[in-house]
């Protein structure tokens, strides 16, 4: 069976994700901004919530750069997702050269030693994907979550079909972004053992909050019904 992981921000996407099939969630806030780290609050309620849990590390919107300070900030949001018990992590870090930030990445895969670890999209920017695939195999990194360099995963599937084959079955590629039951189909030649999606609807705002910069147009939640649909499209694929 292929593993679907879904993206929640809050805890009516996370029921939904456990409702609708999902077989493990990325447990973030800001979706809509790509996701950063949630709360040690959501992270606690996601512990309990019947799904296999990894907790995106990322301090704040933008770029991976990170300096000092920054990667201290995550060391810290990892132990509390240790603390909350999360089965694991989710992060990147980037050079400006568009390199991994291999000082960085140490640091942060040290922290999480005994979790697992998942390289997030930030690999997607990275100037050479098979310098950097190589580089998170020596980190001993089990998987990277990746659109293949494009802007979704069905764009890049020509790129997603070369990085599996060039991981060897020694590290994971997960294919992310724009993946739906709808669109899941231009992967269906790739050996898939993973994918992730946010299976989200729009969500409704109060006009009042959002005229007032405290909710952002077009939010968006994971939906059971999509997480369900994209669940029995991967089933139809096997």
């Amino acid at each position: 069976m292929i593993l679907l992981e879904v993206a929640v921000d809050d805890v009516q996407g996370l029921a939904a994700a456990v409702s609708g099939g999902a077989g493990r969630v990325e447990l973030c806030a800001a979706l809509a901004l790509g996701g950063l780290t949630p709360s040690c609050g959501l992270m606690a309620a996601a512990s309990g919530g019947g799904l296999p849990v990894h907790a995106m590390i990322r301090p704040r919107p933008g770029g991976f750069c990170y300096d000092a300070g920054e990667i201290a900030v995550m060391e810290a949001d990892i132990a509390a997702a240790r603390e909350a018990g999360l089965a694991g992590v989710v992060f990147g870090a980037l050079t400006e050269a568009g390199d991994l930030d291999l000082p960085a990445m140490r640091r942060l895969c040290a922290a999480a030693e005994g979790m697992a670890v998942t390289l997030h999209r930030a690999f997607d920017l990275t100037r050479d994907w098979r310098g950097a695939l190589d580089a998170a195999l020596g980190l001993g990194i089990g998987r990277i979550l990746t659109s293949g360099q494009e802007l979704s995963a069905p764009m890049g599937a020509a790129r997603l079909a070369q990085m599996i084959d060039h991981a060897g079955g020694r590290c994971l590629i997960m294919p992310g972004a724009g993946i739906s039951a709808a669109t899941i189909g231009a992967l269906a030649g790739l050996k898939l053992r993973e994918v992730h999606a946010s299976c989200a609807r729009p969500t409704p705002n109060d006009p009042r909050a959002q005229a007032m910069g405290f909710a952002a147009d077009g939010a968006r939640r994971a939906d059971a019904r999509e997480v369900a649909a994209l669940r029995a499209a991967l089933d139809a694929m096997q």
